[in-house]
Order: C-alpha cells, then structure tokens, then sequence
C-alpha cells in the first residue's frame, strides 16, 4: 500500500472517530424523538448499521424489526404487527451470532412492556401520547422542576435578588443547593452537543455568593385561609412544605425534635462542604415569610400524640427524613471505637468535633455519608483513614468530585473488600477490621455488579476506630404503631404524598422517610409537591408565580469553549481544619460560564418562552 493510501486510511479512520464522538454526545445531550416508539427505532437502526451482515437474524431479521416499528409509528400497526415485533425479537436473540442483534432484540422487548400504552396508542387511537413540544432537558431532570434557564440568563446580567427569587418558586433552599446539590440537571445538558455541560451548581453558588439569600425579600403571603397544617420534621422537606403553604395563606406549625432546624442538612453535612451560617440564611429567609412557628424539642409519639395533632390541624404533613444509622451487622460491633457514621456527623452538627489523634481510622461505606466520614476524620487529625466499600470504585453512589477530593486528601481507597469481623483487644478496644477480598460478579437490577466472594485469604485492616456509613433508616415504629402504613420502616403513600392511614383522612408524607435515603433537592421537590396536594385537600388552588422578567437569549452561544470547574483550596491546607473547601467562580468566570447557555426554553424544545412569567 502508497504512502498516500495510508494517509487516506488514516483520515478516513480519523473522521470516523470524530463523527462517532459527535454522535455520542448528541445522544448524551438529547436523545432522538419525542415519541419513545420513534426513540426505540432510532436506537435499532443504529444497532443495524452496526451489523457486519454475516448472520440472517442482523442482516435481515433487524431491518424487518425496524420495518415494524416503522408501520407503528406511522399509525399503520395493528395487534398481529405487535405480536410479528415481538416474535421477530424473541428468534432474533437466540440466534444472533453476536451482540449486537442480541441486545437490539432484548431493547425491542424490554420497550414493548416499558411502552405498553404508547404502542396501544398508536394502534387502537391512531395517534402518539407524546407532544410536540419537548421538555427543557435540565428543567425536567431537576426534581423540583427549577427554571435553570431564566436563572443562569439573570446571572449573566448581574441580577442576583432576581435569580434567588426565580429558583425560590421552585426551591427555598438556593444556597444549600448552590453548594451540595448533586446537580442532576447537568446530566443532559444540550450543550453536550457542543462541548460539555453548563457548570449549573457554579453559576447558583455565584449568585447566592454575591447577595445572602435572607437579604432578598421572599414573597407576600396569600389572603390568611383559617387553615392551620401541622410539619413533622424541620429538615429541607418539611421546611420547604412550610414555605409554600404559608405562602398561600395556611398556618404552619413545625415541630422539630432538635433545638436547630435544618434535619440532614445541619446534621448530615460537615461545615467543610456546608457551613452551618449558609443554611441559616436559607432558614431565615424562609422564616421571615411569616404565618411558620416553630415548636423546637418537641417529638412526635413522646411530647405530643398523633392523635392530638390530627384533632387540631387541619393536615399534617411527615417529614422525618432517615436519621438513623443502620446496624453494620458483623460480629464485634461492642468493641470500643465503634460508632455510626450518622451518630458522628450529628455531633457534629452541634458543634462537637472528635479528636482522632494518633488514631488509625476505618470507614465502612461507599455514598457521600461515608466520604464525608472519611474527610472528617482526617480534619481531625487521625493518623491514616481507610474507605472500606465492598464493591468497586465505579459502583461508589457517592458523588465522583467528592471521592477524588478525598483521595486528594490521603484517604485510602480499599475497594471490593467486605467487613466480616471487628477486632479487638483483651480490654475490648478495637484493634482491627477483618475484611474478605470480593470479586465483581453479575450485574443486578440496580445497573451494578454483584459481589462474590473471592477464594482468597481474609486479611486484617489494623485499626483503632471503625465508622460505618452503611445507610440510614427511618425512625417510623410510633406511627405504624398509630395506624399509619408501614413497609420496611418507610411510610407508604401515594403519588400525591397521601398516607391512607387509619382514622387518619388528612395525613400527608415526603422525603427521606417515604422514598428513603436520597438527595437533598429529592426532599425539597417532595416538600413542594406535599404542600401542592396539601392546599387541593383543603380545598384550595392557589398558584405559585414569579413575575421575574427573563432576559431574552444571547445569540453568541454556539461558540466552542470550555466548561468552567470550580476549584478547591489545596489539600494540604483544608485537611487542617474545617474551613469551606470550594471556591466559586470569578466574575470574569461566571460571564463566560453563563455565556455558553443554549436557552433551551427558546430554541429546540418550546416548553417556555420569552419575556415569560412563569407559575405552578
């Protein structure tokens, strides 16, 4: 072959590479079709371009599949095509030479049971449930349903008081979620497509930076309705439930077991990642709406009843979140140096801070709680802190830029290691953590490897101090005592936050304690939706509005750039003490970050538009 033939192959390879790279962050940023049938055949064609053509079940048998599903989402179908798909895919998996006819065919059916009355749909009514309209990817991906858009654009005019505003229609904790939200609304980010995600989080922490949120006035409440609710649970469920039912004219009474309001958030989160003085400026705004009193060292089932509650409120919503650290469950747990990782994090939230000295530490784990265990311990000058997670580093559900923080830090990693057995001395004092070695097995429901256990020796981590971080459980043994439902210690309620509970008409449930453990913006958009259901029950329709004018588009957006990412002081420096560890952007920073916005809610999807007001 010339020289010149190699160069051609060589380009030619090389444009390939590019249009695959391409073609992989459109699907990132937006996957094609409004309509899932017309998704599923754009996801099969693109199986069948990748068909080698040497066996009949991908030449011929996923281009018939593709000429069904053609005529459904032409209208065209009838119930003998649904049942030739699913006849075409069942002999098309088991006798695909390879796997990409395989896993094209097992798509196909996995869709025809997923999108049962989307295919009924389009056969029995001739038409597709979808819209025309499709939803702005980060306003849709943020549970609580944020108008991301009108926020950033507000940034990026230097209209701060209007951006913490616009976010509080949706969410009244700006500042929490501007510095530990898990930022799910950059997962599709349409600027995929060009370059990488907006640094969405960056830009609400620059707002929330420039203006304290409880120096920007928070709305008039509605006229006063005579309706008084009832909040169990002062965390960021129940107080973002108190903020949106006060402000459509109820009275709230909150009652908090703790003498300090913010649940998981003042007792969950080291001051390192959220200083307490943070969340107080969320809390205070959201005090200052008025029509909210707060009941501080009061517990449900211990200093007033459920049955009081039911005979002097009007609806009572539970927001108990999962404070509780589950039991470990492995022999040794008596051993002295053996804490929860919960009980730790809660000490700390009241200002109590361990002394780790000289001591070699073992954090059982692998979500945030444990990393911020781990972090903690080495700010309190332990002398080595090992992360023990019997699965890989891959399967870790804490968030990615919170374990290389901690890497960065010292703290060593020891995955697909199990704890067995706690160690310990003669006077009772651990000494060290048995643990045997996993191998990563099958994949389970959950989209992660099972664990099995490897044929290799056990092997001792010596340590003085073990924190387990294997999860929280709801504290709920009163209320199903009280008659409320009860199913693995979590409340049962419908879509609507209802608890159907015995005697019990007007009972309403969200958060941690319903869905268990998640994230914080999770518990905020429960609040949200509670106190919406809340308002219906009581006989009311009260709309939730802004009337922040959004900027309309920049038209110079499209121009590749690079994502802005926040910083963080040097590890050597923030393992000392318990000072903030991140540092927001820069001015020149945020009008280049927020400058690379698409504006969806104007181009490409049509759910929202301009010079809009928006209301829920």
């Amino acid at each position: 072959m010339s020289r010149l033939q190699h160069g051609d192959t060589y380009n030619t390879q090389n444009t390939v590479a590019r249009l695959i790279d391409d073609f992989t962050q459109r699907i990132i940023a937006c996957p094609p079709g409004i309509c899932p049938i017309d998704l599923q055949l754009s996801f099969l064609q693109v199986c069948h371009t990748q068909s080698c053509g040497k066996c009949v079940p991908c030449r011929v048998g996923l281009g018939q599949l593709a000429s069904l599903l053609n005529e459904v989402v032409d209208n065209k179908a009838t119930e003998k095509t649904l049942k030739l798909i699913e006849e075409t895919a069942r002999n098309i998996m088991v006798s695909a030479d390879c796997a990409i006819g395989f896993e094209a065919a097992r798509m196909i059916l996995t869709g025809l049971d997923g999108f049962k009355e989307e295919y009924e749909s389009h056969i029995n009514s001739k038409r597709c449930l979808g819209t025309f309209e499709q939803p702005i990817p980060c306003v849709e991906l943020c549970p609580a349903h944020v108008d991301v858009p009108g926020y950033v654009a507000l940034v990026n005019q230097g209209r701060y008081d209007d951006a913490i505003n616009l976010i509080r229609k949706d969410n009244p904790f700006p500042t929490a979620c501007a510095l530990i939200c898990e930022h799910p609304c950059e997962r599709r980010c349409r600027r995929n497509m060009i370059d990488s995600s907006i640094n969405i989080r960056g830009v609400k922490r620059y707002a929330v930076d420039q203006i304290s949120a409880d120096k920007v006035p928070t709305p008039k409440c509605a006229e006063n309705t005579g309706k008084s609710i009832a909040v169990i649970g002062g965390g960021p469920s129940g107080m973002t439930a108190a903020y949106f039912l006060a402000q459509m004219g109820h009275k709230v009474v909150v009652f908090e077991s703790k003498n300090k309001l913010g649940g998981m958030l003042r007792y969950g989160i080291p001051n390192y990642r959220f200083p307490r003085e943070r969340l107080d400026q969320d809390l205070d705004a959201i005090l200052s709406m008025g029509n909210i009193e707060i009941k501080y060292e009061t517990t449900v089932g211990k200093d007033i009843t459920l049955e009081q509650l039911h005979r002097e409120y009007d609806a009572i919503y539970i927001a108990i979140g999962a404070q509780a650290g589950k039991n470990l469950g492995i022999e040794g747990l008596d051993a002295k140096g053996v804490f929860s990782a919960v009980d730790l994090l809660r000490e700390i939230g009241d200002g109590k801070y361990p002394d780790l000295e000289g001591k070699r530490v073992a954090v059982i784990g692998g979500g945030n709680v444990a990393i911020d265990c781990a972090r903690t311990a080495i700010r309190a000058k332990a002398e080595s802190v090992a992360l023990v997670y019997r699965r890989r580093k891959l399967d870790m559900t804490a968030q990615e830029e919170e374990i290389e923080s901690a890497m960065a830090e010292g703290i060593e990693l020891m995955t697909l290691q199990a704890p067995i057995k706690i160690e310990k001395d003669e006077e009772g004092n651990c000494t060290g953590l048995w643990v045997e070695h996993q191998m990563s097995s099958v994949y389970g429901r959950d989209g992660r490897p099972s664990t099995v256990t490897a044929d290799e020796k056990l092997e001792l981590i010596p340590c003085d101090i073990v924190l387990a971080a294997v999860g929280q459980d709801v504290e709920s043994e009163y209320f199903e005592q009280a008659g409320l439902p009860i199913k693995r210690k979590l409340f049962v309620a419908d879509e609507c936050a209802h608890v159907n509970g015995h005697n019990f008409e007007n009972i309403f449930a969200g958060g941690d304690c319903v869905s268990g453990p998640a994230t914080v913006i999770k518990a905020i958009a429960a609040g949200k939706i509670a106190a919406a259901n809340i308002d219906e029950f009581l006989g009311f329709h009260h709309e939730i509005s802004s009337d922040v004018e959004i900027p309309l588009p920049l038209l110079n957006n499209k121009v590749k750039t690079a994502r802005i990412h926040l910083k963080e002081s040097p590890s050597y420096v923030r393992i000392t003490n318990f000072d903030p560890v991140e540092i927001g952007m820069s001015e020149e920073e945020i009008k280049q970050e927020t400058s690379r916005c698409l504006r969806c809610d104007h181009f490409g999807c049509g759910v929202l538009r301009g010079g809009r007001k928006s209301k829920w």
